[in-house]
C-alpha cells in the first residue's frame, strides 16, 4: 500500500509540475494526447505522445496547432526540446495547416545540433543561419521565438540566438513565404533517422 500511495503521489507532483506554467502563458498540449494538434497527411505513424512529451520519428510528417481560431501575430512561444545524435526538427510560426510538403507559410525556427544539415538550432531556416548551437543532443532545452511587430528574437535556454528585423517593403517568396504576418505553430517531424521531443509548449499573446 505505501508503494501504491509514493507512487500516486509522485503522478500527482508530476503531474502538476507540467500543468505549471508562467502567468499569462497558456498551455498548447495536454502532455496526454493530440488534442488541439492536427498531422499532415504524409505519414500516420510518424508521431507518438510518451512521457508527457511529442516524440517525432519516421518519415516526414508535420503537426499543426488548430486548437485556436484566432491567429497568432505578436506572441512568446516557448517550447523544452529534446534531440537525439543527428536529429533534424523545427518549430514552425505564422504558418498554416497544410497537408504534404514542407510547410510554405511562415517561418521555421530549426532544430537541429549534430544533424548533417549546417544550419543549427535557433536559426530562422532560409533567412538568418547560425552555424553553432547552443544546445546539446540528449537534454532537455527550453527554445523561445519572440514576434513583436517586424522583430523576432529567439532563444535557447534564455541566450539570445539571433534577432531579426523585417525590411519595409519585404515580399513573401513564391516558394517559402518567410515574410511575417499572422498564423498558427507546427512542429517538424523530418526524417525515420532523426528523433526530437518536444514538451510543455506554451505561449502568451503580445498583441
Amino acid at each position: 500500500m505505501t508503494r501504491i500511495l509514493l507512487a500516486a503521489a509522485l503522478a500527482l507532483i508530476s503531474a502538476n509540475a507540467f500543468a505549471e506554467v508562467e502567468p499569462d502563458f497558456t498551455p498548447l498540449m495536454d502532455g496526454k494526447s493530440f488534442a488541439g494538434w492536427k498531422f499532415a497527411e504524409e505519414s500516420t505513424n510518424t508521431w507518438r505522445v510518451e512521457d508527457g512529451a511529442f516524440v517525432a520519428k519516421g518519415n516526414r510528417c508535420h503537426l499543426f496547432y488548430v486548437g485556436d481560431d484566432k491567429p497568432f501575430k505578436n506572441f512568446h512561444l516557448k517550447v523544452e526540446v529534446m534531440t537525439e545524435t543527428n536529429s533534424n526538427g523545427g518549430i514552425y510560426f505564422h504558418t498554416s495547416y497544410q497537408a504534404k510538403d514542407w510547410p510554405k507559410a511562415g517561418f521555421e525556427s530549426q532544430v537541429n545540433n549534430t544533424h548533417g544539415d549546417w544550419i543549427k538550432t535557433g536559426s530562422l531556416y532560409g533567412l538568418v543561419n547560425v552555424s553553432q548551437s547552443l544546445a546539446t543532443d540528449r537534454k532537455w532545452w527550453t527554445q523561445e521565438i519572440i514576434v513583436e511587430g517586424r522583430r523576432v528574437t529567439v532563444k535557447v535556454d534564455n541566450k539570445i540566438v539571433l534577432q531579426y528585423t523585417e525590411p519595409p517593403g519585404v515580399q513573401a517568396g513564391s516558394d517559402y513565404g518567410r515574410k511575417l504576418g499572422e498564423g498558427t505553430f507546427a512542429l517538424q517531424g523530418h526524417d525515420p533517422g532523426s528523433t526530437v521531443r518536444y514538451r510543455n509548449i506554451r505561449v502568451k499573446r503580445l498583441d
